[in-house]
């Protein structure tokens, strides 16, 4: 008899296949169906699935830690945390035991290679008027990175109000995801971008004119989280499926799919190098880095 599991997720529809693919090739008896979708839009989804009396994912896997622990505090999750939830840095598992870290993905400075740019090393530098529109940056109403990432830099004391709206005021154009940032960017429509990670690194090795710049300051990143929802009838299966990413299969794949993994046991792809993190608002704003040698997260 096959049981059903239906996952929210705002991974993009090509990498998400691949993942439960790997699923259910292990797991034949389970099925997942996948509703995709921004973190903003699942988030309205799941409200208005709320206010009708049922929200219908039992699995949700979205950007930020932020959206998580609203969830959590809502008493909308499972208590779950898997047994490899051991091996993730402390800040990477909700100490309560609702929601985990999947990957980690940091936002970074790119910029194509053949507009002529002088190389932005820092996020002060896109402030100065000459980036004055030729920036793009993903939509926080819709991007949850790109709305945490604009909340962890008002945060930071190096960048604050201040930066934030002289980076307004160069008039940046706003695209509706990070995919469309990167599109934008390697298609010379805009010469300079705000864009994840991985999302950079893909356009990279598949050829295109860009160039990655990880700034001074550090990255701000989010974690991907996964969390089962309260109200499934099919936890045990939900469960597996938590299981397996943060399984090494899992991770792995991850890692292939230009994320950086948040087992400290699997390794990113070559090339990768060392990066400092700003941590996320809710930390004290100390220096973290990810090495380029041993990855994890390290105070």
């Amino acid at each position: 008899m096959t049981t059903t599991i239906t996952l929210y997720t705002s991974e993009p529809p090509h990498k998400i296949d691949r993942i439960t693919e790997a699923f259910t090739k292990l797991n034949p008896e389970i099925e997942v169906e996948v509703f995709r979708a921004p973190t903003g839009e699942l988030k309205s989804k799941i409200e208005a699935e709320a206010l009708a009396g049922q929200i219908k994912a039992d699995v949700l896997l979205a950007a930020d830690a932020p959206t998580f622990e609203r969830y959590k505090q809502q008493g909308r999750l499972l208590k779950y945390r898997p047994a490899d939830a051991r091996l993730l840095h402390r800040d990477l598992v909700d100490p309560d035991g609702f929601y985990v870290a999947t990957r980690i993905i940091p936002t970074v400075i790119f910029y194509n290679t053949n507009a002529g740019v002088l190389a932005p090393r820092s996020w002060k530098a896109l402030a100065e008027a000459r980036f004055f529109n030729r920036i793009a940056i993903a939509s926080p109403r819709i991007s949850a990175a790109s709305a945490h990432n604009t909340t962890v830099w008002y945060e930071t004391p190096r960048l604050g109000r201040q930066w934030l709206e002289a980076l307004s005021a160069n008039q940046p154009r706003v695209a509706y995801s990070n995919s469309w940032v990167g599109e934008l960017v390697a298609a010379g429509l805009c010469e300079v971008g705000i864009v994840t990670d991985h999302v950079a690194r893909e356009l990279v090795a598949r050829g295109a004119p860009i160039a990655i710049s990880y700034p001074s300051e550090g990255s701000p990143f989010v974690t991907q989280p996964v969390a089962i929802v309260g109200t499934t009838e099919v936890a045990d299966a939900a469960k597996l499926f938590v299981n397996f990413l943060l399984s090494q299969e899992g991770q792995q794949i991850a890692a292939e799919q230009h994320y950086l993994p948040v087992r400290p046991d699997v390794q990113p792809l070559k090339g990768f190098p060392g990066i400092r993190l700003l941590p996320p608002y809710s930390r004290p704003h100390t220096a973290i880095r990810i090495d380029r040698k041993e990855h994890a997260l390290a105070s």
